[in-house]
């Protein structure tokens, strides 16, 4: 069994650097698409994988991740509880629930449309124990989530890909708040469907998201269409 498991993840990590490398060289991107898993249970947490020793945002540990760092979190270490909470690590707060929270930063004119923003919001329904973060080069798991920080340029060329194997049409679907964590994350991990997204205030200052740059999450489903999209247009 032991030797069936590692198989299978060697498997994966050759399908992931695969993927990464594609993606990378294809667009020209300077920063590593980052894969993410949700870990429901502490058992399946991987043993050759460090929990982070620092309490920061979950948009700060995306940009460690695209800096080569492998690690998971679980809500101690995440800084920002409107996300952590949007990523089902943990009860969202009532004073952001409410919409309390961001109507006192001033981002809202009223507590209602406050509400009203953070109602429509996607959160993950279930609870749980932690999330993993990686270089998708180096993941040797199946991303739930892959998140790709590029120019606009860029991800143009990633729409062009979407469609061309999936079809339709790309949405964007933000408010300017919680855009690395529910933006990018929740929304395709629920939805199945790739979603970009401007960044908020809070990932542009502290997880130096560029003025130039945009996120797109893309459901780990999606990849492999998306790979195979980019080699032929």
């Amino acid at each position: 069994m032991n030797e069936l498991n590692e198989g299978k993840k060697a498997k994966e990590l050759e399908n992931n650097k695969y993927f990464s490398k594609e993606i990378k060289d294809d667009l020209n991107l300077k920063l590593n698409p980052v894969a993410i898993k949700f870990i429901l249970n502490i058992e399946d947490i991987p043993k050759n994988i460090d929990k982070l020793e620092e309490k920061i945002r979950h948009c700060e540990m995306v940009q460690k991740a695209t800096d080569g760092e492998i690690f998971y979190t679980t809500a101690n270490e995440q800084m920002c509880k409107g996300g952590s909470s949007t990523l089902g690590l943990e009860e969202v707060p009532e004073k952001i629930a409410s919409g309390e929270f961001y109507y006192n930063l001033g981002r809202f004119s009223s507590l209602d449309s406050a509400k009203n923003t953070l109602d429509s919001i996607p959160k993950i329904d279930f609870q749980s124990y932690g999330i993993l973060y990686s270089p998708l080069e180096k993941a040797n798991f199946i991303p739930d989530v892959v998140i790709i920080i590029t120019n606009t340029a860029q991800a143009m060329r990633i729409s062009q890909a979407i469609v061309y194997k999936l079809h339709g049409r790309i949405e964007a679907d933000f408010s300017g708040i919680q855009s690395i964590c529910a933006d990018a994350v929740a929304g395709p991990f629920i939805n199945k469907k790739p979603n970009v997204t401007l960044g908020c205030s809070g990932s542009r200052q502290y997880a130096d998201i560029k003025d130039e740059e945009v996120i797109i999450g893309l459901n780990g489903e999606n990849l492999t269409h998306i790979v195979e999209a980019l080699n032929d247009i």
